[in-house]
């Protein structure tokens, strides 16, 4: 029988569930289980698809293409879990599923109410996200406690609880601890409120993992113990972590958070734990050999969360190199209005990355084309791909009046259209290309070196693709199609084939990067940009060979 582990939060927002909980599924696989996890999440929106990036960060997509909370990148950064469509379920989805069956009159004329039609729903959903063959299946509650949207949750998993045998399930609750500086000690009565929060709708923790600035002592450990109903050894210190929050399994080991959630589930805690890899990564981090700078152009610069992903598979990619990966955040609009060569000299690499609607496309544009001109390592990813295109089609082939049907309708060139599948949509939510897509990569192009194979699926997120009308242009100016989608003749990849490194794809690669196996173009990028930080354009070698 599939066991679960619920984690709930306390006091504050923002305080590390998501990694938590992903550093819970790395411990429980070294222990040779099959790991499940899935975010729930309060808020009404259906999923985060329609919301914007300033609002709750980047949208995560998966492999199967839905659209979910940033939190399910940590999942599959850390752990081995399969990662999928219902591995995420929200208010409004819960929700319309209720409301749809209503209309349908599957109630059978009953008043359908928050208990027991919408937490019956909830407990459905934690149900289809343990896959198949799991043994543990970990389920993050968004929101803290006591917020009035995740109450319905906080019920649904209270009443799981009951309806399972005793050690099929547990409840960890993730807590703050906040130091004052001014007193010169740490509080508490937060995780005290926090948990009796808790206990007031029946949920009792079975352990609680503390956030804090400083070591927790003896004595506090005793003292939440003793109010907060929880056996000292169960009381759990996560303290800050100085270089990665890689680090974070590694801690949660030494202070006992596999044993205690082991013990729990009444799971063999007999062998000992392998966490080799994770002390190579954490040394590797921690002792870099080298150090370079990667400019990053975007629309949605001001919130690290909105390019999470790209920020994470930039620094593997730095980690497979032994060097730290520094960034420099550069509003696109600041491109467009400023001096470029001040904004970005100095730099050892540009990324540009995805972004919808007409601001910031034309600093875009100027971004590449100085760094196309001085031989920077150049990546572009999704709409970054794009303005790739728009630049070296009106820089390079000359083509007059180069531009994107999204930001120009009438334009003379449309180097960039509306796909023909998306013409007729008018919904927001979960209509565009999203998910895995075969990719054929071509051969005698830098992008089959770096891949070392001529077939890849990557993910997608997109309504606009390349116009196939103006490769012919492209291409005898220089600039190469390296990869297709063969089913429907899309350009996948382009690419200068004889540039250090000068690639842009329309799929996101940052979603399938992993600190343990970085993906390959992103570690060949940072070796790009390592070597142009020292004055060469030496070939980066492909994934096979790095390996």
């Amino acid at each position: 029988m599939t066991r679960f582990i619920f984690v709930t939060g306390g006091v504050v927002s923002s305080l590390g569930k998501g990694i938590t909980t992903a550093a819970i599924a790395v411990m429980l696989e070294k222990r040779g289980l099959k790991v499940s996890i899935q975010k729930l999440d309060p808020y009404i929106n259906v999923d985060p698809g329609t919301m914007s990036p300033f609002e709750h960060g980047e949208v995560y997509v998966t492999e199967d293409g839905y659209e979910a909370d940033l939190d399910l990148g940590h999942y599959e950064r850390f752990s081995q879990a399969s990662i999928g469509r219902h591995s995420n379920a929200t208010t409004g989805s819960i929700y319309l599923e209720v409301i749809r069956k209503e209309r349908a009159g599957d109630y059978l004329g009953q008043t359908v109410q928050v208990i027991p039609h919408i937490t019956d729903a909830i407990q459905t959903a934690i149900e289809r996200g343990a896959a198949a063959g799991t043994d543990v299946a970990i389920v993050e509650i968004g929101g803290t406690a006591g917020d009035i949207e995740s109450l319905p949750f906080l019920e649904a998993i209270r009443q799981f609880g009951l309806r399972r045998p005793k050690g099929q399930v547990m409840y960890v609750h993730l807590t703050l601890l906040p130091f004052l500086a001014a007193s010169g000690e740490m509080k508490t009565k937060p995780t005290q409120q926090s948990v009796g929060k808790l206990r007031e709708i029946g949920i009792q923790p079975d352990v609680l993992v503390c956030r804090c600035e400083q070591p927790m002592t003896e004595a506090m450990r005793n003292k939440i113990s003793l109010f907060c109903n929880v056996r000292p050894e169960d009381v759990i210190q996560e303290q800050d972590v100085e270089t990665t929050i890689y680090e974070v399994p590694l801690d949660l080991v030494r202070e006992g958070l596999d044993r205690a959630v082991m013990e729990h589930l009444q799971l063999d805690n007999s062998a000992p734990i392998d966490m080799t890899d994770w002390e190579d990564l954490r040394f590797r981090w921690a002792n870099p050999e080298h150090q370079i700078e990667i400019a990053v152009v975007g629309k949605y610069i001001q919130l690290h969360d909105a390019y999470k992903s790209i920020y994470e598979a930039l620094a593997h990619g730095g980690a497979r190199h032994r060097t730290k990966v520094n960034f420099r955040k550069i509003s696109a609009e600041d491109c467009a209005d400023g001096d470029v060569a001040s904004l970005l000299a100095g730099s050892h690499g540009l990324l540009v990355p995805g972004g919808f609607g007409e601001r910031g496309l034309e600093g875009k544009i100027r971004a590449i084309q100085w760094a196309r001109e001085n031989q920077v390592p150049t990546f572009g990813i999704c709409f970054g791909m794009q303005a790739m295109a728009l630049e070296f089609g009106r820089h390079v082939a000359h083509i007059h009046g180069a531009n994107t049907t999204e930001v120009d309708p009438d334009c003379a060139a449309p180097l960039i259209h509306l796909m023909d599948t998306q013409e007729s949509i008018d919904d927001k939510g979960g209509t565009m290309r999203l998910g895995a897509y075969a990719c054929r990569i071509l051969e005698n192009t830098r992008t089959a070196e770096i891949y070392g194979r001529d077939l890849v699926f990557e993910r997608h997120r997109h309504r606009w693709e390349f116009n196939n009308d103006f490769l012919p242009q492209l291409e005898d100016a220089g600039l190469k199609c390296a990869g297709i989608h063969e089913k429907g003749n899309l350009v996948e990849v382009l690419e200068i084939s004889d540039s250090p490194f000068f690639i842009g794809v329309q799929y996101h690669p940052e979603f399938k990067s992993k600190p343990l196996s970085p993906h390959p173009l992103f570690s060949a990028f940072i070796g790009a940009a390592l070597n142009f930080s020292r004055g060469t354009t030496a070939a980066v070698p492909s994934e096979v060979e790095a390996r």
